[in-house]
């Protein structure tokens, strides 16, 4: 039997993490098995029907390395709506469907006073009425006897047929609902496993009554755990961060965001999380997943992401920096300065640096905006400068400036033992005569190295802002006499 998996998200204008943990649990089963992936868009609903959010689940999906030309399709669901319908039919013309024309409100009224059950009791099953404007088409469900799912992942659920309502397939205008459409397109694509989020476990007794009824083999069922925030409450997107798009654009690396996804609900052996794609893929089993929830840790992927940047080398970063540096994430510019302002050759000298402080890409612009934005679009941190120049720190200003200007060599050791001297001169250690500079030439308290960035900055733009931040100091100052 050759594996044959589906990914079948709705076209909803994000790619959910959920989604994008089962889409790499179904890539990965696939890869080990020598089978095929499958990519179908479940386009039925015309609100969700855009072009760009298709656009949007195939670049998401190659972000994550599942690479468009490498998986069949993407099939659309709408196609197959004649296909629906003839499964419909078939379903009907073999009486293992019906026509109802029940609405809701008919139903709730005929539950028995106090009952708790709201679903369906079955009052057209033997009124035969045609197919009409205003009938729906119901599957008949066995009265007795039980249906088992055998799951990879969660073991043999069983569900009592007599618990599950006669459901609807078709709605009054013929249209297929999700549960027959689901199943008719996994029948023509020849799909063998399905591998799906743990939501979908209610579904599956019913889809698996479709699949029999329909003539054919049901598929092997794995149903892996939902994604929880740190409350325990389902990943929602209306509450939490979701969008795949939204970690992509912050400068989470798409190696780090693999390995941290697939994590949700499986472990690799031994004691270890950060292992390379390779291990995953040989090492990943259905059989080993946790079915219980699994939770979606921000601060985690962060940490993970932040050992994936540092194992680049060098050159790797200052090319996966690049984008927010000098180019657009989502279709925005996001630095601050001009390009004609931006100095490769800086960022270069000072990366190194940068790669070891930032957890995700985007941290980059606030580290080294110093060295590219003029003298008079660099931001000073109000309260960082309140606390460097507190206590008259802000006096050795002019010295410091002085003292640098006396300098024959401008390199970082020298910078350092020079503002070292001038605040020993004033009973200062380092860090506290270190403090005001950094916050008048950098804008922050916090940052790069600071002597390594006055050396890269150069002397003339470090003299400059010295002199407008002694000025600065002074008109704040009052004289005393």
């Amino acid at each position: 039997m050759t594996v044959r998996v589906r990914f079948a998200p709705s076209p909803t204008g994000i790619f959910h993490v959920g989604g994008a943990r089962s889409a790499l649990q179904n890539w990965v089963f696939a890869r080990q098995h020598g089978g095929q992936f499958v990519l179908r868009i479940e386009d039925t609903d015309a609100s969700r029907n855009r072009p760009e959010w298709v656009e949007g689940i195939i670049s998401a999906l190659d972000w994550i390395g599942i690479k468009r030309g490498t998986y069949e399709g993407p099939y659309f669901q709408s196609a197959y709506a004649e296909a629906h319908a003839a499964a419909a039919e078939q379903l009907y013309q073999a009486g293992r469907a019906y026509y109802c024309d029940c609405t809701r409100e008919d139903v709730a009224l005929r539950a028995p006073a106090g009952s708790q059950v709201r679903g369906y009791d079955g009052y057209c099953r033997d009124r035969n009425l045609p197919k009409g404007e205003k009938t729906a088409l119901r599957f008949r469900t066995p009265d007795e006897g039980e249906t088992v799912v055998v799951d990879l992942v969660r073991g043999r659920p069983t569900f009592d047929n007599a618990t599950i309502e006669d459901f609807v397939i078709a709605r009054a205008d013929g249209s297929a609902v999700f549960l027959l459409a689901n199943v008719v397109d996994d029948i023509a694509m020849g799909i063998t496993h399905v591998i799906r989020a743990e939501e979908h476990l209610p579904n599956t007794p019913k889809q698996q009554m479709l699949w029999e009824a329909l003539g054919h083999t049901p598929p092997v069922w794995a149903h892996v755990p939902v994604v929880v925030n740190e409350k325990r409450q389902k990943l929602s997107k209306r509450r939490d961060k979701v969008a795949l798009e939204a970690y992509r654009d912050e400068g989470y690396l798409p190696a780090a965001m693999r390995n941290y996804l697939m994590l949700l609900g499986w472990a690799p052996r031994g004691d270890r999380e950060i292992v390379p794609w390779e291990v995953i893929e040989t090492e990943f089993r259905l059989e080993d997943v946790n079915p219980s929830p699994a939770f979606f840790d921000e601060k985690k992927l962060r940490a993970f992401n932040g050992e994936y940047i540092r194992a680049l080398s060098t050159e790797e970063f200052i090319e996966a920096c690049a984008p927010w540096l000098t180019g657009e994430v989502g279709g925005v510019r996001v630095a601050p300065w001009q390009p004609e302002e931006y100095d490769p050759a800086a960022f270069a000298a000072v990366a190194e640096l940068a790669q070891t402080r930032v957890s995700v890409l985007s941290e980059v612009v606030n580290l080294v905006d110093f060295l590219f934005l003029p003298d008079d679009r660099l931001s000073i941190d109000e309260a960082a400068w309140e606390k460097a120049t507190k206590d008259g720190a802000g006096d050795l200003l002019a010295d410091v400036a002085d003292a640098f200007a006396a300098l024959s060599t401008w390199d970082a050791e020298t910078l350092k033992s020079t503002v070292e001297s001038v605040g020993a001169a004033r009973g200062l250690k380092l860090g506290k005569a270190q403090a005001p500079v950094r916050v008048a030439v950098t804008g922050r308290s916090v940052g790069l190295p600071l002597f390594e960035s006055l050396a890269v900055l150069g002397r003339e733009r470090t003299q400059s802002r010295l002199r407008a931040a002694i000025d600065r100091y002074r008109a704040a100052t009052p004289v005393t006499h």
